[in-house]
């Protein structure tokens, strides 16, 4: 497989026993690139990060084979933990190897039995587990509901902790910055205000917001206006908008601290790849404009622009898209699970050629042609999407688009086209325009 960029080949599979096991084939197809959390585009190779990251891997080695308080902590190690607290704005960071770990290992650090957790109804799996296994009570709020969460922290501090009716040891209130199957922003300074007030803390899950979102980056808070300061924990990852892999947590020294000394991850698990801790620190020096030019804004520029511009267009032409402004993920909703596999199947069948002086060249599989000077052209691109269904969304199917930094205006047409012109009414989905032309001349408003 090519590295993460605006294509990839996907390997296709077959069934010899009604899908209970699939095998690989030797067929790949190559596909425009709607389905992958590259937001900005650093997960390919790179000018800036990919020579620094060869570098990091000849002086470093692959992996340092030990523990943060053993042998796994380099200079480089110390150098992001300073960058995450620095480019959020909170006092320490703490990291970790795998985005996962991140939020599971460190939950049950922070509360446990005594405790109350609330949490979003759409909250990620891997919270809706982890809360579960704290040993704190655990209620739930309506998705992205202030007045349904101070509606829950009034009759759970009324009512106090289970059987001895005894006050809360403390109380966390779990959102996300950007819900990863909805595509909306959470509503955080009006949950703010309503933790602060029921005197709760405030825990945020930046996974598919930091580096996506906000003038700078910065994630929802720096997009909605919120002063960091107002929230308690707020977590991120390295391997979506940053292109690597691992996780953060910034918060207070004495919570990062406290989960230095007690967080099994960080205390039993391998450090973090150096030449993967050298590409977050490039990729976040190319955001802040440290790497001497100016291409970190442009990145940024570029994904607010095709984010809009993307769904705006699917909008316009008929689609239910999820979400809010600004943001790179954009469920299109198709509510029957019959037709998923059939929409999916649409576009990675439908063929979109490029111009191109050598027709007969062309072939099913992704066929690259050679042009002047070592550049190539990609005669036919079919589109890979990610669809969505129960149980990992409610009864509602969909299919979910992640937009790029990477994708020119150029990719984004075709794969309207492909959506619109070719695999979205072969699925025999009924499309109606955002806005229904009028008869002319006619009293009164009618459809045509």
């Amino acid at each position: 497989m090519l590295a993460i960029s605006t294509t990839f080949d996907v390997v296709e599979r077959t069934s010899k026993d009604n899908n209970k096991t699939l095998q690989r084939t030797s067929n790949n197809t190559r596909c425009l690139n709607l389905g992958s959390y590259n937001y900005l585009g650093f997960a390919a190779a790179d000018e800036y990060c990919t020579t620094r990251v060869i570098e990091s891997l000849k002086k470093y080695s692959a992996s340092t084979c030990s523990v943060r308080v053993d042998g796994g902590t380099t200079k480089l190690h110390n150098e992001l933990e300073e960058l995450p607290a620095r480019f959020v704005g909170k006092p320490a960071a703490i990291l970790f190897g795998m985005c996962y770990v991140t939020n599971s290992a460190i939950i049950p650090c922070l509360i446990g039995k005594g405790g109350l957790i609330i949490s979003d109804s759409l909250n990620h799996n891997l919270i809706v587990n982890r809360v579960r296994g704290s040993g704190a009570t655990v209620r739930v709020f309506q998705h992205n509901s202030p007045a349904h969460l101070e509606e829950v922290l009034r009759e759970q501090i009324a009512g106090g902790q289970p059987w001895t009716h005894r006050p809360w040891k403390n109380i966390i209130v779990i959102v996300e910055g950007i819900y990863s199957m909805e595509g909306e922003l959470c509503k955080l300074p009006e949950i703010i205000v309503v933790s602060k007030k029921y005197k709760a803390y405030t825990y945020l899950d930046e996974a598919h917001s930091i580096g996506a979102v906000g003038q700078s980056s910065r994630g929802v808070c720096e997009l909605l206006g919120v002063d960091r300061a107002d929230v308690d924990i707020m977590m991120g990852t390295f391997t979506k908008s940053f292109g690597s892999c691992g996780g953060y947590i910034v918060a207070s020294n004495e919570i990062i601290q406290h989960l230095k000394h007690s967080c099994p991850p960080h205390l039993y698990a391998t450090s973090m790849s150096p030449p993967g801790v050298q590409h977050v620190i490039s990729a976040i020096k190319v955001i802040l404009g440290e790497d001497g030019s100016n291409r970190g804004a442009q990145k940024l520029a570029r994904i607010r622009e095709n984010s809009n511009f993307f769904r705006s267009e699917l909008k316009k032409m008929g689609f239910e898209v999820l979400g809010d402004n600004d943001s790179p993920v954009m469920p299109i909703m198709l509510y029957n699970p019959a037709k998923i596999p059939a929409f999916s199947r649409e576009c990675l069948r439908q063929k979109q050629s490029a111009c191109s002086p050598y027709p007969s060249l062309f072939a099913p599989t992704g066929f690259v042609l050679p042009i002047c000077h070592g550049t190539y052209k990609i005669l036919i691109v079919q589109v890979a999407v990610v669809t969505v269904v129960f149980p990992v969304t409610p009864l509602l199917a969909r299919a979910r688009i992640c937009i790029s930094a990477s994708h020119t205006r150029e990719d984004l047409n075709k794969a309207l086209d492909v959506s619109y012109q070719q695999s979205w009414r072969p699925c025999g989905h009924q499309i109606f325009h955002a806005e229904p032309p009028k008869i002319a001349g006619a009293g009164h408003d009618k459809l045509e």
